[in-house]
């Protein structure tokens, strides 16, 4: 299958999460309400491996493919999401941020209780693929190539130490990314990479630009439903398209300051 594919992109799931996480939250209610969906509509989820591997090899996708992923490392992933996922028999990726994660690595910063590194071998147990999501969670287009580097094999290092097995997924913290960027995923192993951009993902867009299309607190069931159609996407994230170019030039700008500072020094 070479035609569209809605990849969900989900970060906190629970009742109360931390002011910072809220609007990219999602109640466990609103999340039950969505995979019911999902099944009551046909959709087989599928890993960001699996898309990875089908559109490389040419290999049969389901009929009604669709991608689950969640973004950080949220506590509520495990805690409520996992019993749905496994109800269901959906396959779901997990993209972490190994220093926000709680246990030895953790540098701080994280914006509400995250998993352990128990739990994240549980849902990888239970079939969900880890993936990469950085160590700190930068914006990974600003940092010098060294820092860059270090974001991104630290990252798989640890996911690799922690589970038993090296990421081949990676999701670009913020969504933010460059042909710099994308070279230096690349480079550390990773097949796949993920974006944002509030499109359906297709195979054109190249293995380390795949579009998500994001589900928020304020997500209803009917427009979920429109979104996982594939339908009135434009709309529905007009302004954040329009805000996300004008961010674009801005670290570009950015970025070319930086640069040009430490050619001076």
């Amino acid at each position: 299958m070479t035609g569209p594919v809605p990849i969900l992109m989900y970060h906190a799931v629970g009742h109360r999460p931390a002011k910072a996480a809220y609007g990219l939250s999602v109640s466990p209610e609103a999340f039950a309400a969505q995979m019911e969906l999902l099944g009551e509509r046909g959709f087989t989820p599928v890993t960001t491996a699996g898309l990875g591997q089908a559109w490389r090899t040419g290999a049969p996708l389901p009929g009604r493919p669709v991608l689950i992923t969640f973004d950080d490392g949220y506590e509520g992933v495990h805690r409520h999401a996992l019993p749905v996922l496994a109800q269901h028999g959906f396959a779901a990726t997990l993209f972490v941020s190994t220093g926000w994660l709680r246990g030895a690595y953790d540098r701080g910063g994280a914006p509400d209780t995250m998993l352990d590194w128990d739990q994240v071998r549980e849902l990888a147990a239970a079939g969900t693929e880890i993936g990469g999501h950085s160590h700190t969670h930068p914006q990974l287009d600003q940092l010098d190539d060294e820092r860059l580097r270090f974001e991104t094999v630290r990252c798989r290092d640890i996911i690799t130490e922690e589970v038993g097995t090296a990421p081949v997924s990676f999701a670009y913290p913020y969504g933010y990314s460059s042909r710099r960027v994308r070279r230096t995923v690349r480079e550390a192993g990773f097949a796949q990479a993920l974006a944002v951009g509030n499109a359906p993902a297709r195979r054109a867009q190249g293995p380390y630009a795949l579009r998500r299309v994001t589900v928020r607190r304020g997500t209803g069931i009917e427009e979920f439903g429109r979104l996982v159609e594939g339908r009135a996407i434009g709309r529905t994230f007009a302004k954040d398209r329009a805000l996300t170019k004008g961010y674009a030039v801005v670290r570009r700008a950015r970025r070319a300051a930086a640069v040009l500072v430490r050619t001076r020094t």
